[in-house]
C-alpha cells in the first residue's frame, strides 16, 4: 500500500492517540504482570488495544486506520514489557530486593526496550518485508483493523465483523462458562506406562485454535513433533524406576528436567535460525543504509518504506551502553563485582550488545513462525541467564561465601534483566510492524510508538510489581501469604543462576537437547531439499519447552485451518472465502484476549480473589466432558457458519 509523494497523507503518530494508547497502556499491563505472575503467561494486547481504540476514535472527527494502528502499537509494546516479571522477582526470592526500587527498574526496563526497538528496525526489512512468516497476531490484528475501520467493501465487510463478532463472543463465552466452572478449563491425565509415566493435557483455550489456523501446518506439525518427543520420549525415560510417580513427580520432573532439554533444543534451532536469516539481516541493514541515503539525496520514499534513519538507530544504540554500565555500577556498589569492576561490567556491556542483537533476531524470527504469546521467550531468557552466569564463572568461579555467591547471583540475574527487555520487546515489534505493514503505516511513526510503549510500559511496571509484592508476595519469598503468587519463571531462572555459581547445573540435558535440535535440523534440511513439507527447528523445539496445556491445540488449529483453506480453494470466490477463515481464528483470538483483560482487572479488583464458581469438586470430571464436546461444538460450528457467510 504506497502512498506517492503528492497525495495527502493520513494522520498517525497524533496527540490524543498517544494519550490513548498511554491510558490502555496502564490497564493492559497491570493485567499481564498479575497474570504472568500468577500462571506464567501473557497474553498479546494488539488485538484488544486495536479493538477499544476503534471504539473510542471512531466518535472522533478524522480517525483512521493508521491512528488506531499507533494507538495498539503503543499498547502493545507496553504489555508486552510486562514479561520482564519473568526475571526481575528472581531479585526478591534470592533476597537481594527488598522490593523493587522504582527509578532502577524503570530503567531496566526502559534500556532493555528501547534497544529492542533498535535492533528490531534493519530486521523489519529482513523479516517483515522481506520474509514469508505468517505473523499469525500480526495478521490477526490488521484484519480487526481492517474490518472495524472499513466504509468500503458492503456486504463482504459486513460479513467479515459479523465473523469476528461471533468468534469473539463464542470464545469469550467459553471463558465465561469455565470461569463459573460449569465447563472445564484444562484437562490432566497423567498415567504409567510400565515402570514410567507420562501424561496429556490442555486448555480449553479457543484462541490456540485460533493461532494454529494462523500459524499453519507446518509449524503446526513441527510443534506436534516436539510435544512426542517431550511426552512420549523423554517424559517415559526420565520417569523410568522413579518410585511414587505422582502428578507432583511428572509436573516437577517437566519442569526441571524436560524444559532444559527443550532450551537446548531452542538453542541450537536459535543459533541455526540466526545463521540462515544472517543474510537477510545484513540485506536489511544495508537497505536501510541506502534507504538514509536516498532520502539524504532529496529522493521521496513511499510511507511504507520510510524507517528510522540508521543514523538514529545506531546513535541510540552506541547511547545505551554506557547506560547500561552505570546502572551495572550502580547496582553492583560494594559488593564483589567492584573487585574487577571494569572488566566485569565492560564485559558485561559487551555480551547484553553482542546477545541482544542475537535475540532480536531469534525472538522476532519465532514471534513471525507462532505469535508473540505462544513464543518461548523465557527459554530464551535461561539461555541468557546461562550466558551471564558462566562470564561471571569465568572471572570468579564457584564461591563458596553465600555472600558473594548472592551478590553474583543477583547480579547475574540484573544484567539478564536488561537482556529480557530487548527479548521480549523484539518479540513483539515486528509483530507489530507486520501489523503496519499490512495497513498501510509508515514505519518510523510505528517505529516511535514503540519507543514510547516501552516509556509508559517502564513507568507503569514497578507500581504494578510491588503492588503484588505487598498484597500476594511471591512463593518462596519470606513471608509469602497462601495467596502468594508463583513467579514460575523468575523461580526456574534464579535456581538456574544459582546452580551455575553456587551448587553446580545438570549440563547434559542442555546438551541433549542439543543434539536433539541438531538431528531436527538435518530432518528439516532434507525435507526441504526433497521438497517436502518443513519441520522448523524452532517450532520443534518450541514444542519440547512449552507445557502441553498451551500447545495441544495449535496443531488441532493448523488441521483445522488446513481442511478450510482447501476448501476455501474450491469455493466460488476462493480469496474471499479464505480471508472470512482469518477472521474467524482472529475472533476466537480476539475473544479471549478480551476477556483475559476484562476478568484480570476484575481480580485485581476483588483483592486478587478468584471467584469459586458454581459447582463443587465432584462435578469436575463431567465438567471435563462437557468442556470437551462443548469446545469443539463451538468450534465446528463456528467454521460451519463461516463456510455459509463465504459463500
Amino acid at each position: 500500500m504506497a502512498t506517492s509523494a503528492s497525495a495527502r497523507p493520513l494522520a498517525e503518530l497524533t496527540v490524543r492517540g498517544i494519550i490513548l494508547g498511554g491510558l490502555i497502556t496502564v490497564l493492559f499491563t497491570a493485567a499481564n504482570v498479575y497474570l504472568g505472575l500468577k500462571v506464567g503467561l501473557t497474553f498479546a494486547t494488539s488485538i484488544p488495544a486495536a479493538v477499544i481504540s476503534m471504539a473510542i476514535l471512531r466518535f472522533l472527527p478524522r480517525s483512521n486506520i493508521v491512528e488506531n494502528n499507533i494507538v495498539q502499537t503503543i499498547a502493545s509494546a507496553a504489555g508486552t514489557l510486562s514479561a520482564i516479571i519473568f526475571v526481575l522477582p528472581g531479585l526478591i526470592l534470592v533476597g537481594w530486593w527488598q522490593g523493587f526500587p522504582y527509578w532502577t527498574t524503570v530503567a531496566v526496563c526502559a534500556i532493555g526496550g528501547i534497544l529492542g526497538v533498535m535492533f528490531s528496525v534493519p530486521l523489519r526489512r529482513a523479516l517483515v518485508t522481506g520474509s514469508d512468516l505468517p505473523y499469525p497476531e500480526g495478521v490477526a490484528a490488521a484484519e480487526v483493523l481492517k474490518v472495524g475501520t472499513s466504509t468500503e467493501g458492503g456486504e463482504e465487510n459486513a460479513k467479515g465483523l459479523r465473523i469476528i463478532v461471533i468468534g469473539s463472543l463464542i470464545s469469550a463465552a467459553y471463558q465465561l462458562l469455565a470461569t463459573l466452572k460449569l465447563v472445564a478449563a484444562d484437562a490432566t491425565r497423567n498415567f504409567r506406562i510400565g515402570s514410567s509415566a507420562t501424561g496429556v493435557s490442555t486448555s480449553f483455550s479457543m484462541a490456540l485454535i485460533g493461532v494454529g489456523h494462523l500459524v499453519g501446518l507446518s509449524v503446526g506439525a513441527a510443534m506436534f513433533l516436539g510435544m512426542i518427543i517431550a511426552w512420549g520420549g523423554l517424559m517415559p525415560w526420565l520417569t523410568a524406576h522413579v518410585p511414587g510417580v505422582t502428578d507432583d513427580v511428572v509436573a516437577d520432573i517437566f519442569r526441571n528436567k524436560v524444559r532444559f532439554i527443550g532450551a537446548g533444543t531452542i538453542g541450537v534451532a536459535a543459533i541455526w535460525t540466526l545463521l540462515k536469516i544472517l543474510g537477510p539481516i545484513i540485506g536489511g541493514i544495508r537497505s536501510a543504509m541506502a534507504a538514509a541515503k536516498a532520502r539524504g539525496e532529496g529522493q521521496v520514499l513511499d510511507l511504507t518504506e520510510r524507517d528510522l534513519p540508521i543514523g538514529i538507530v545506531g546513535g541510540m544504540v552506541l547511547l545505551m551502553m554506557p547506560a547500561i554500565a552505570i546502572l551495572l555500577w550502580i547496582f553492583s556498589a560494594g559488593g564483589p563485582i567492584a573487585e574487577h569492576a571494569v572488566p566485569v561490567i565492560g564485559g558485561t556491556v559487551i555480551y547484553i550488545a553482542l546477545i541482544g542483537v542475537v535475540i532480536a533476531s531469534v525472538c522476532g524470527y519465532m514471534a513471525g513462525l507462532i505469535g508473540a504469546s505462544n513464543s518461548p521467550v523465557s527459554g530464551v531468557g535461561i539461555l541468557a541467564a546461562v550466558g551471564a552466569s558462566l562470564l561471571l564463572l569465568a572471572f570468579f568461579g564457584h564461591q563458596t561465601d553465600s555472600q558473594r555467591t548472592s551478590a553474583l547471583i543477583a547480579y547475574a540475574l540484573f544484567s539478564t534483566a536488561i537482556v529480557f527487555s530487548v527479548a521480549t520487546i523484539s518479540n513483539d515489534n515486528l509483530q507489530d510492524l507486520k501489523t503496519g505493514q499490512l495497513v498501510g503505516a509508515t514505519p518510523w511513526k510505528q517505529q516511535v510508538a514503540l519507543v514510547l510503549g516501552v516509556l509508559f510500559g517502564s513507568l507503569v511496571i514497578p507500581v504494578v510489581l510491588d503492588m503484588l509484592k505487598n498484597t500476594f508476595g511471591f512463593v518462596g519469598m519470606p513471608g509469602a501469604g497462601p495467596n502468594a503468587l508463583q513467579a514460575p519463571q523468575a523461580s526456574l531462572i534464579a535456581a538456574l543462576a544459582q546452580g551455575i555459581l553456587g551448587s553446580g547445573i545438570d549440563w547434559s540435558l542442555i546438551g541433549l537437547g542439543a543434539v536433539i535440535g541438531a538431528v531436527i535440523i538435518a530432518l528439516d534440511e532434507t525435507l526441504g531439499k526433497m521438497g517436502k513439507m518443513r519441520l522448523p527447528p524452532l517450532g520443534v523445539g518450541m514444542g519440547i519447552y512449552l507445557p502441553m496445556s498451551l500447545t495441544l491445540f495449535i496443531p488441532v488449529g493448523a488441521l483445522i485451518g488446513h481442511y478450510y483453506d482447501k476448501w476455501a480453494k474450491r469455493s466460488a470466490n476462493p480469496d474471499f472465502a479464505e480471508r472470512m477463515g482469518t477472521l474467524a481464528a482472529t475472533g476466537l483470538i480476539v475473544g479471549e484476549s478480551l476477556w483475559g483483560v476484562g476478568f484480570a482487572g476484575f481480580v485485581a479488583a476483588r483483592g486478587g480473589e478468584i471467584p469459586a464458581g458454581l459447582t463443587g469438586p465432584s462435578y469436575s470430571e463431567l465438567a471435563q466432558l462437557v468442556g470437551l464436546m462443548t469446545f469443539f461444538a463451538a468450534i465446528g460450528w463456528l467454521y460451519w457458519r463461516t463456510k455459509r457467510l463465504a459463500r
